[in-house]
């Protein structure tokens, strides 16, 4: 801990007026949790002295194993630009990785089960791992109560702009709220299903970029409910229009600059970035469980609506898991297309390194590159080019996450245990639930 960094985060509190001081930390579901505390409390918030009941977070520990500590990672410091009612002071944040009493990191924390995957990373001589997400939203309106409505915001599409588009201002304000808190928004726009919008920002390191995918969710659904509306990044709110997915845009570097590019090669990919690519096909079952990780996650990964469900890759195509973005230099990067923004960003990007690094340190060989729109493949030429489906629900997936050791090891035991008991249980419940689909079908009928 840096004493300069320190007395300058004290400095800003009190120059800025912070009254209250939010400690984020994000469970195995990947939602947000915090405790707020008065500034009073800085001292000893930067201490780690800051305790707390681990036992009521899903998927932390037993009531016998409680005690928990949040250490807050100073470099996380943000001051959020909205004030208190009333009053004009602000409330800034922290967010922390999850401690045992001892000290230790806590294994079930996801924060620092990605920074455990990092350091294997570095073992096999990298210096970081970059990521620039492409989460994607709906808007729906609230209604009289305050509460989301299933109506949504307006009828626009791709590009679209007002008035078709009725969202403009609410997107405005959350770029310049971001902006504000150091974002670099790169593009927003309207996307494909009515109500649907996507905001785009520069890549970061791996721990950095998760943090900023938890920060980015706050922001979006903070600013739409004073725009009167519900921001949802359920993947598939809605049946019959395209879901919202998270692209992730994954780049690995050395100490000679991006492993992926070789500017020697035909193409500019090295044989790291084909190593890389075999490695996320060879496992894309397993981790499709954490990457697309609730029940609803399965209904946005069908045929017909944009979504990937083939397991291979490409260049320009778009209809394949994977695609190598035509930029090169330290640009070049891997995309892999079917992650939603349901999924803990941390825990998403801890198996996907593994499994990149698996095929690099086994040096696979990538298949080749499907260059034809896959979704005009009928099953026998699918099966010709060994083209695999992804998991159809999260029963499937699940199940293959349990066969691979892989992922397993990117999880981590403590979390792997937890994250299977959940998702099973999602599924029993899910099976034995009764939808309007079901009733709307057969309850005349029969």
């Amino acid at each position: 801990m840096s004493a300069n960094l320190r007395e300058a985060i004290k400095k800003e509190a009190s120059e800025k007026n912070v009254r209250f001081l939010r400690l984020m930390f994000t469970d195995i579901d990947g939602v947000i949790k915090n405790v707020e505390v008065p500034v009073s409390q800085l001292d000893k918030v930067m201490d780690n002295e800051m305790a707390f009941d681990g036992s009521s977070i899903d998927g932390f520990v037993e009531i016998d194993q409680s005690d928990m500590k949040l250490h807050p990672d100073l470099d996380t410091w943000l001051i959020f630009p909205w004030k208190l009612d009333n009053d004009n002071g602000k409330i800034a944040r922290f967010i922390c990785d999850v401690h045992m009493p001892d000290g230790s990191p806590f294994a079930g924390d996801p924060r620092s089960n990605l920074k455990r995957v990092l350091k294997d990373m570095e073992e096999h001589g990298y210096s970081s791992f970059n990521l620039g997400p492409e989460p994607e939203f709906f808007l729906f309106k609230l209604d009289e109560n305050g509460r989301p409505s299933k109506t949504l915001n307006d009828n626009g599409g791709y590009f679209d702009l007002a008035p078709t588009d009725l969202a403009e201002n609410c997107r405005r304000d959350i770029v310049l709220e971001l902006e504000a808190l150091g974002f670099e928004i790169e593009a927003s726009h309207h996307e494909v299903a009515p109500g649907q919008h996507e905001i785009d920002w520069k890549y970061a390191d791996a721990v950095e970029a998760c943090d900023n995918i938890q920060t980015f969710k706050l922001i979006v659904k903070t600013v739409a409910r004073k725009h009167g509306l519900h921001a949802t990044f359920m993947p598939k709110p809605i049946g019959d229009i395209n879901g919202s997915g998270m692209h992730f845009n994954m780049s690995l570097f050395n100490e000679d600059g991006n492993a992926f590019y070789d500017e020697s090669s035909e193409d500019g990919l090295s044989k790291t970035a084909y190593q890389f690519i075999a490695g996320l096909l060879d496992h894309a079952q397993a981790y499709t469980a954490v990457c697309n990780p609730i029940v609803n996650s399965y209904k946005r990964l069908t045929p017909g609506f944009e979504a990937p469900v083939y397991v291979a890759w490409s260049g320009t195509n778009r209809t394949p898991l994977i695609r190598v973005p035509a930029s090169r230099g330290n640009s070049t990067r891997v995309e892999l297309r079917s992650v939603d923004p349901a999924a803990n960003p941390y825990l998403a990007l801890a198996v996907l390194l593994k499994a990149g690094l698996k095929g690099i340190g086994e040096a696979k060989s990538a298949p080749s590159p499907i260059n034809k729109n896959i979704y005009n493949m009928d099953q026998i030429e699918r099966t010709e080019n060994q083209i695999d489906s992804l998991p159809q629900n999260l029963k499937e997936a699940v199940d293959a996450l349990k066969e691979d050791q892989t992922i397993k090891d990117g999880l981590g035991e403590h979390i792997f245990e937890r994250f299977v008991l959940a998702k099973e249980t999602d599924w029993l419940n899910y099976t034995k639930s009764v939808s309007n689909w079901e009733t709307d079908r057969y309850f005349e009928l029969y």
